[in-house]
């Protein structure tokens, strides 16, 4: 019979301390929150935590400006066409090969011109720069030309 008491006891002592450490560590983990307006805040600091890094956003290109002075040649060809036609980028025939070039010069002019203002094969139209005047495009054709021969 001592031993059942004994067990007994040590059972009872085991519940006690559980009930106090559960007594002790449930308030520690427990998050308080005072309101809703408190439990909705936990929402926008996830919200910062996981933006991302950067963002992408597309914008329409820049009107042209008024009454501006048109460019010239090799400034068009420079800030626009060069990007592609003096690596070669996309197939495009590179500036000054004249192997490259010459089956287009006996085309003529205005089937350059066109190509250009149109677009073709992977160059856009006025090669991507739609706030230039066909005027502008026409003096970059030029220019392209003029290194080509």
């Amino acid at each position: 019979m001592a031993e059942q008491h004994s067990s007994k006891s040590i059972m009872w002592a085991v519940i006690i301390v559980a009930i106090a450490l559960i007594a002790i560590v449930f308030p520690l983990t427990v998050k308080k929150s005072t309101s809703a307006a408190d439990a909705a805040g936990g929402n926008d600091e996830a919200d910062v935590r996981i933006q991302p890094v950067a963002k992408f956003e597309l914008a329409k290109a820049a009107a042209p400006a008024a009454g501006g002075a048109p460019k010239d040649g090799p400034t068009v060809f420079n800030s626009v066409c060069g990007a592609c036609h003096n690596s070669g980028a996309a197939g495009a025939p590179k500036a000054g090969d004249k192997a490259a070039w010459a089956p287009r010069l006996a085309q003529g002019k205005d089937a350059l011109y066109k190509s250009a203002l149109a677009g073709k094969g992977a160059m856009p139209p006025k090669g991507g720069a739609a706030d230039l005047s066909d005027g502008e495009i026409k003096a970059a054709v030029d220019h392209l030309l003029g290194l080509a021969k």
